[in-house]
């Protein structure tokens, strides 16, 4: 045993990790692609950016290594900001209607002046890898939890990992946003959780939290959920993603003050390495799915989406 890892600290237990529940999401997802490709049916990914986006390109890279570790093709497009809503539907529409590409990602941020709910609108629900068309989050209330938004499926597939029973369960979400906030609350509900959401508007967050059994907070402000705002034993889900300044270095933060809340919570998620892995594994999780039902639906005798 060398001397950094005689000294090494064990993690605390009550600290969820994401990368053991990616790496076991895409283990099972491998396999699948498999079964499909040895059926003729390869999955592939297109990835569609919109503009010079420093943020994307990161994401873009994780999505590609991570693709290709599940055996799934994915090609990056790139498209220059000056580009019309018409164009970029034409090459929405044109991925739409080409079997062999099976799943379609439009890349965030996109410039101002485009529409995103109309861009995502655009894309074929079927081949909605990000769950995001309103006909894939329409479909979470009638509790057909196939396709959803990843970082909402992600935070909840984590909230399973503590054996909490969700039937029943005791949920905030901080947080109302069309891709987070309100996806988790819809999925906990066809879960049969009891959900509070909480927004600007709240009068009292802190008052609501203290009382749940699990709290799931995506609202971009470092530190805002502190000890004293949840129960002891709660889980604690921290999907914000803030950069701040720590003795000099620019650091990765969620919304959690997450050394004082690592005392009480009964389990909380790590900011990086909670959430994040485990989103990419869901969208890859999504690819499959959406690849399966792509194959059924020519294999009926269809010749069209």
């Amino acid at each position: 045993m060398t001397a950094l890892a005689a000294t090494a600290t064990p993690a605390p237990h009550n600290v969820l990790r994401g990368k053991p529940v990616a790496d076991e999401i895409l283990s099972e997802v491998s396999s699948g692609v498999s079964e499909l490709a040895s059926a003729g049916w390869p999955v592939k990914l297109v990835s569609m950016t919109i503009g010079d986006v420093p943020e994307a390109a990161l994401y873009v890279r994780n999505q590609a290594r991570v693709a290709e570790r599940a055996g799934i093709q994915f090609e990056e497009r790139n498209f220059s900001a000056s580009i019309s809503a018409e164009e970029i539907t034409a090459a929405i529409n044109a991925c739409n209607t080409d079997p062999r590409i099976t799943g379609l990602i439009l890349q965030r941020p996109v410039p101002e002046h485009f529409n995103m709910r109309a861009l995502q609108t655009a894309i074929h629900p079927m081949k909605d890898v990000e769950g995001m068309h309103p006909a894939s989050i329409g479909n979470i209330v009638y509790r057909d939890l196939s396709l959803g938004p990843c970082t909402a499926m992600a935070s909840v597939e984590l909230l399973r990992r503590t054996g909490l029973k969700l039937e029943g369960l005791e949920a905030v979400v901080i947080g109302h946003s069309e891709i987070v906030g309100k996806p988790i609350a819809f999925l906990l509900m066809a879960e049969g959780a009891t959900v509070t959401v909480c927004h600007h508007m709240t009068r009292s967050v802190a008052m609501h939290a203290r009382r749940a059994d699990a709290v799931f907070v995506a609202v971009g402000k470092p530190k805002l959920v502190t000890a004293d705002m949840i129960k002891p034993g709660a889980a604690l889900i921290d999907i914000g993603i803030n950069q701040v300044e720590v003795d000099g270095e620019i650091k990765t933060v969620g919304d959690v003050d997450f050394d004082a809340c690592l005392e009480t919570a009964g389990w909380i998620t790590p900011v990086p390495g909670g959430v994040g892995p485990v989103t990419v594994a869901i969208l890859m999780r999504n690819a499959l799915v959406a690849a399966r039902a792509q194959k059924s639906h020519y294999d009926t005798g269809f010749s069209t989406l």
